[in-house]
C-alpha cells in the first residue's frame, strides 16, 4: 500500500508525514511537494518525494502515480489560480492516476456553514462526490495555533481585545488533527464524513486556559469588529490581513465553529491534550 500526502512540507503536512512514518514503512510514503530540497531536509528519511503543485494536472498525475491512498490537504486561498480550480486539478489527477481513496481536509459542518470561508470546501466536497473515488471529508474545526497572538499576549500579561463575544470553537492542536487524518487514511472502512473538533469553548474559557498555563493575569476587552480590525491595523497589520483575521472573529461569534462531536477523540483513541498543556506546547514550538 502506497500513501501520498500533498503539501507535505507545510505545517499540517509535516505533522502528518512524520506521524505516518511511525505507522508504516517510510518507503510506502510519497510526499507531494513544491520544493524537493526543502522536503529532504524536513521530512523523514526513506520516503519518496515527488515534485508538483496544484496548478498542473499533468504534473500532479505523474506525482500521484502508484499512490493508493491520498491525504489531500486543502490549499491556501489567494494563489495564482483560484482554490476551487486547484482542487479540481488534484481530484482530476487522482482519477487519472488511479488513486483509490482520498481523505480531504474540509470545513466544519460544510454544507450548513454560512461563511464565505466554507465555499471552496463545499465545492470540493461535491467534486469528490462526483469523482467516483472513495473518500472521507475531514471537517477540521479550529487549530489552537490560529490563536497564537492571543496566547503570546496572555503569556506576557498584555491586554487582549477580541470581538467574538461568547461564540465557541473546537480548538485542538494542529498535530492532533494531523494524526487523526492519518488514522483515517489507515482505516479499512472510514466514514464518509468526520467532524473533527476539540471541546467547544468560548474565548473567556480560552483566556482562563492561558492564565492557568502561565500564571499570568491580564485585562480582556470585548470590542466591535471595526474596533478589532482597527487595532490590528494600528499594530502594523495590513488592511487585507486585518480584515481576514477579523472575519474569523465574526465566524466564531456567529456559531460556525460551535459543534459537539467525539469524532476527533474517537479516531485518535485517546483524550486531547489538556488546554493549558496545549497552550504551552504551541508557544514552545
Amino acid at each position: 500500500m502506497k500513501y501520498g500526502i500533498t503539501r507535505a512540507t507545510g505545517h499540517f503536512g509535516t505533522f502528518a508525514t512524520n506521524y505516518l512514518a511511525t505507522k508504516v514503512d517510510p518507503s510506502d510514503i510519497i510526499a507531494i511537494v513544491r520544493d524537493p530540497k526543502k522536503a529532504e531536509n524536513k521530512l523523514p528519511a526513506g520516503i519518496g518525494i515527488h515534485q508538483s503543485t496544484y496548478e498542473n494536472i499533468a504534473d500532479l498525475t505523474n506525482a500521484f502515480e502508484g499512490i493508493d491512498k491520498l491525504l489531500f490537504i486543502s490549499s491556501v486561498p489567494g494563489g495564482k489560480i483560484a482554490r476551487q480550480n486547484q482542487h479540481h486539478n488534484v481530484i482530476e489527477a487522482a482519477k487519472q492516476a488511479g488513486v483509490k481513496f482520498i481523505a480531504y481536509t474540509s470545513f466544519p459542518q460544510a454544507e450548513n456553514a454560512n461563511t464565505p470561508l466554507a465555499a471552496d470546501h463545499v465545492a470540493t466536497e461535491k467534486m469528490l462526490a462526483d469523482s467516483g473515488i472513495a473518500h472521507s471529508n475531514l471537517r477540521n474545526n479550529w487549530y489552537l495555533e490560529n490563536e497564537t497572538s492571543f496566547l503570546v499576549a496572555g503569556s506576557k500579561a498584555q491586554t487582549i481585545n477580541y470581538s467574538a463575544k461568547d461564540g465557541k470553537a473546537g480548538w485542538a492542536l494542529e498535530r492532533e488533527y494531523a494524526e487523526a487524518a492519518i488514522n483515517v487514511l489507515l482505516k479499512d472502512a472510514p466514514k464518509p464524513i468526520y467532524e473533527f473538533a476539540g471541546n467547544s469553548r468560548n474565548y473567556p474559557e480560552l483566556f482562563t486556559g492561558i492564565k492557568a498555563a502561565f500564571g499570568t493575569d491580564f485585562k480582556v476587552n470585548q470590542v466591535t469588529d471595526d474596533e478589532y480590525k482597527q487595532g490590528l491595523i494600528n499594530a502594523g497589520i495590513d488592511e487585507g490581513t486585518a480584515g481576514f483575521i477579523t472575519m474569523t472573529q465574526t465566524l466564531i461569534r456567529e456559531g460556525n465553529l460551535d459543534e459537539n462531536t467525539n469524532d476527533l477523540t474517537d479516531i485518535l483513541g485517546h483524550d486531547l491534550t489538556p488546554l493549558p498543556n496545549a497552550i504551552r506546547e504551541v508557544l514552545s514550538e
